[in-house]
């Protein structure tokens, strides 16, 4: 094991990629020459050129349409989104066409893409450049959507990701670029995690905190309070994919602590959260000794003001507030 950052684990992951496959490219506003706006594809187009690591045209709806034709005749694009809060302009291309050729085509056609990027609030960069629209995507069947919380996580997914035949969406988050966890080494052997399979991240015995992407840090700082100054032991369950979701995880964690605190960093309505609160009361009612709870984004567009925002989003102190409402 080795200390990566978040941002290098996944340039580990697509440099051990574009090794494996020659069918794998990378596509994006500035991926190539400049290094990629994030530094994750840093060196990549020095080593690889210019025919695996091409720059493109500030146009989501271009290249994304030209990247899931290609996927169609056995190429492997992994494209990146300056912002997922720019998959409206490519939303016919992402969800029409790369979520639904496969189901029309009676699996003859496979299309298989990565997009990736930051989908996130919390940089102060205002309403239309800090959506998260993974349980969006996540409503699409045909889609797969992932939201790693740990470089390990993050290398694992996205090399998982890149050899999957289906869309595969990776909401990465600009906050965890610079966060350092251990990865495996690369002489281990391939470093896969399966897509659909959660993680505890954290064992309790009194509440299951849920959550992916950067709410899993939240659940892990909220958990320690909890333990140090109320006694309460809260296991964290990271969900890492979103679709396909780990609904055994959920209800094995749920079943054994009793209560539930959902954080999603999504808006409250018809979020990700929702999902899972549903799942939890249909399939482990008898098993819950208090309401389910939730800690989302508070419901308005991102606020640009840097402390304001801070609030809007979770963090550790509003999830130890309802952990502590239904103790």
């Amino acid at each position: 094991m080795r200390e990566l950052l978040y941002r290098h684990a996944l340039r580990e992951a697509l440099d051990e990629e574009l090794a494996h496959d020659e069918n794998v490219v990378l596509l994006g506003e500035e991926v190539a020459e400049y290094n990629g706006a994030y530094k994750v594809t840093e060196g990549l187009w020095d080593k690889w050129g210019s025919k695996r690591v091409v720059d493109t045209p500030i146009s989501e709806a271009g290249f994304i349409g030209m990247g899931v034709g290609a996927s169609m005749l056995g190429v492997r694009p992994v494209m990146e989104l300056m912002f997922w809060s720019f998959h409206s302009v490519a939303f016919d291309q992402l969800v029409n066409n790369a979520g639904c050729v496969r189901y029309m085509a009676g699996g003859k056609i496979n299309v298989p893409i990565v997009v990736r990027g930051p989908a996130n609030g919390g940089t102060n960069v205002g309403a239309t450049h800090s959506h998260c629209p993974e349980g969006l995507f996540a409503a699409f069947p045909g889609l797969k959507v992932c939201a790693p919380a740990t470089p390990a996580d993050a290398k694992g997914l996205m090399k998982s990701a890149i050899r999957d035949n289906d869309p595969v969406f990776i909401m990465e988050n600009t906050k965890l670029y610079g966060n350092m966890g251990e990865v495996p080494d690369v002489g281990e052997g391939d470093f896969l995690i399966p897509l659909g399979k959660a993680e505890v991240k954290r064992e309790g015995s009194d509440i299951s905190l849920i959550a992916h992407g950067r709410s899993v840090l939240h659940c892990l700082e909220a958990a320690e309070t909890l333990k140090k100054d109320h006694n309460i032991s809260a296991e964290v369950l990271d969900l890492r994919s979103i679709r396909p979701l780990d609904q055994e995880a959920i209800i094995e964690s749920v079943v054994k602590t009793n209560r539930a605190v959902l954080v999603d960093e999504s808006k409250p309505f018809n979020g990700v959260s929702s999902q899972i609160a549903t799942l939890i009361q249909e399939h482990a009612f008898d098993h819950l000794d208090a309401p389910v709870k939730r800690v989302c984004s508070i419901d308005a567009p991102a606020i640009y003001s840097h402390h304001v925002e801070d609030e809007q989003l979770p963090n550790a102190r509003r999830v130890v507030e309802q952990v502590l409402s239904i103790a």
